[in-house]
């Protein structure tokens, strides 16, 4: 690491996935893997062109760019994409997306190493 701010951001991400981060699924069609994420959420003002903006929330998603591994190759989130958060029995599917031609996803901080990924809930799952 070449600077002090890239040091001090590779800690910040290390004690968030230790001290703030859950375990989450992410999909893409049948390939799947586990990773830790943190929660966080973006609001999102769009212009519909009828001079009122509309607010959309997502809930986010930060996870290490590192580990979002799919078919043994490091990929980058795409639209469609799913992210499976268990709680309390209960399966939440959320669907990467963001409104109108927002990016579904943005890099975190400066050095690439986080990807926030907005996402919308599209499903439940109850537990049997």
């Amino acid at each position: 690491m070449s600077n002090i701010l890239e040091r001090g951001s590779a800690w910040l991400d290390d004690q968030r996935l230790r001290h703030l981060s859950r375990p989450v699924t992410y999909c893409r069609g049948n390939a799947s893997v586990e990773v830790q994420a943190a929660v966080g959420r973006t609001v999102f003002e769009v212009d519909n062109g009828t001079a009122v903006l509309e607010q959309f929330e997502s809930r986010d998603f930060l996870i290490r760019a590192a580990d979002l591994v799919l078919g043994d190759a490091q990929t980058l989130p795409q639209r469609g994409d799913r992210i499976r958060e268990t709680q309390d029995g209960v399966t939440y599917v959320y669907e990467v997306m963001a409104p109108g031609r927002e990016p579904c996803f943005r890099f975190s901080d400066p050095f690439r190493r986080t990807l926030r990924i907005h996402t919308k809930l599209v499903d439940t799952v109850e537990a049997l």
